[in-house]
C-alpha cells in the first residue's frame, strides 16, 4: 500500500527541490522535526521513490549557451520502431536538454541548448528534418525558463482536483 504524503512530506520536498544540498539538520529544523525523524522521512521518499535524485541546476551560458529552443516534432507515423528510433536519436544528440514523448498534434517536444542561431539552424536541418520518421518540424525560441518553486500538492483534492472538505 503506497503511504499518502502529507504537508511536512511537501515541505521537506520543496525545501530539497529549491537546494538539493541543503542539510538534514538545516531541513528538520524548518518542517519542525528532530533530525533523525527528518531522516528517515527523506529515505521513505528517496525508497519508495518520491524522489528520484538529486540534480544541480546548470547555467547555460556559462557552457557557452546562447540559445534555447523547443523543437516540436511530427514524426510520418506513430509506429512503435519509428518512436524508439527517434527517442534513441534524440537522446544521443548533445544539444537535447529533455525530452517530452507528448500526445497531440505534434509527437516530440525537444529541449535544446545550441551556441547561436547559425547551430541552432544546423541543428534542425541535419538531425531532425532529415530524419526519415520526421515529417514536420517547428522551431520555438525559449527567451526565458522560470522554475517554479513549489511542489504540486493534491492531497487535499479529489481525483477532480476539487478541494476535499
Amino acid at each position: 500500500m503506497k503511504k499518502t504524503l502529507d504537508r511536512i512530506d511537501y515541505e521537506i520536498l520543496t525545501l530539497l527541490r529549491n537546494n538539493a544540498r541543503i542539510s538534514n539538520k538545516e531541513i528538520a529544523k524548518k518542517v519542525g522535526l528532530a533530525a533523525s525523524t527528518c531522516l528517515v522521512r527523506i529515505r521513505m521518499l528517496q525508497n519508495s521513490g518520491v524522489i528520484s535524485g538529486f540534480h544541480a541546476e546548470i547555467e547555460p551560458s556559462s557552457l557557452g549557451v546562447g540559445i534555447q529552443a523547443m523543437i516540436a516534432v511530427r514524426l510520418l507515423r506513430h509506429f512503435k520502431p519509428d518512436v524508439d528510433a527517434f527517442r534513441q536519436h534524440a537522446l544521443g544528440l548533445p544539444e537535447v536538454v529533455q525530452l517530452y514523448h507528448v500526445a497531440g498534434p505534434i509527437d516530440f517536444l525537444v529541449h535544446v541548448w545550441a551556441r547561436n542561431s547559425d547551430h541552432l539552424r544546423e541543428l534542425a536541418m541535419t538531425a531532425f528534418t532529415a530524419r526519415e520518421e520526421v515529417s514536420h518540424i517547428e522551431t520555438e525560441l525559449i527567451f526565458e525558463h522560470i522554475r517554479s518553486t513549489d511542489v504540486p500538492s493534491f492531497h487535499d483534492m479529489d481525483d477532480n482536483g476539487k478541494p476535499i472538505e
